[in-house]
């Protein structure tokens, strides 16, 4: 059923009107939309992106949407370098009031069972993780569920740290900040231990970070159902 749901999303597009973008730090931007009523989404989904202002190459572009369906904004937050593509420059450029297209929300990285939970974030891949996390406190359903998140980041920036602070003070969810693959291997392994196939491991952030995650749950006798995946890809 999710399958055909996510082909519908993906053919209905809408326009958000552009609020405002800000530095979260020196090379991650968020970008706020106007929710309009009828937009609704699964924590942990992202929509399609579409410039419309000006011809930009691959004008369409993924974004995991880091604000919870509970909060009044469409939220997108992305690394952009100093020497970005024509589409990330023309995200710059927005204006108030100026429109993008957004098809979706889609996908199937959304906490959907009771089982425990090990949420796996690498740099950027925190974004789909700050919408769950955010929508489980709205909802006041965190204190019944076993989730932990681990966060790595070489570079210690961290981002929403405070906010994801905030949400494991108030509710059952704890939150682990690493800075190497090492402590983070560390982590795994306990939780598995625990937990091994009753639970669900969440992995999302870079293309190579996710595979070799992926592989290490696997050499750890993870079953592939029990692993789900979120690569971001040049984010």
């Amino acid at each position: 059923m999710t399958f055909f749901q996510d082909v519908f999303s993906v053919f209905k597009k809408r326009e958000l009107f552009f609020q405002q973008s800000y530095k979260e730090s020196d090379d991650i931007y968020s970008f706020l939309f106007e929710k309009e009523h009828d937009v609704t989404w699964k924590a942990g989904q992202y929509g399609l992106f579409s410039i419309t202002h000006k011809k930009v190459k691959n004008p369409t572009k993924p974004f995991s949407i880091a604000s919870a369906p509970t909060e009044n904004v469409i939220k997108i937050t992305t690394r952009i370098s100093n020497n970005p593509s024509d589409f990330k420059k023309a995200m710059l450029e927005l204006k108030p009031g100026m429109k993008v297209k957004m098809s979706g929300p889609v996908g199937a990285f959304t906490l959907q069972e009771q089982k425990p939970s090990l949420l796996i974030a690498g740099g950027i891949g925190i974004t789909p993780f700050r919408s769950i996390l955010t929508q489980l406190e709205a909802e006041k359903n965190g204190d019944d569920k076993h989730i932990h998140l681990l966060y790595l980041d070489s570079k210690k920036s961290y981002l929403f740290k405070d906010e994801l602070d905030a949400i494991a003070n108030r509710a059952s969810i704890h939150v682990t900040y690493l800075d190497s693959q090492d402590s983070l291997h560390q982590e795994i392994d306990q939780f598995a231990a625990s937990h091994q196939n009753n639970g669900t491991y969440f992995i999302a952030g870079p293309k190579s970070m996710v595979e070799s995650i992926s592989t290490y749950l696997k050499n750890k006798h993870i079953s592939k159902r029990n692993i789900k995946k979120d690569t971001f890809f040049g984010y």
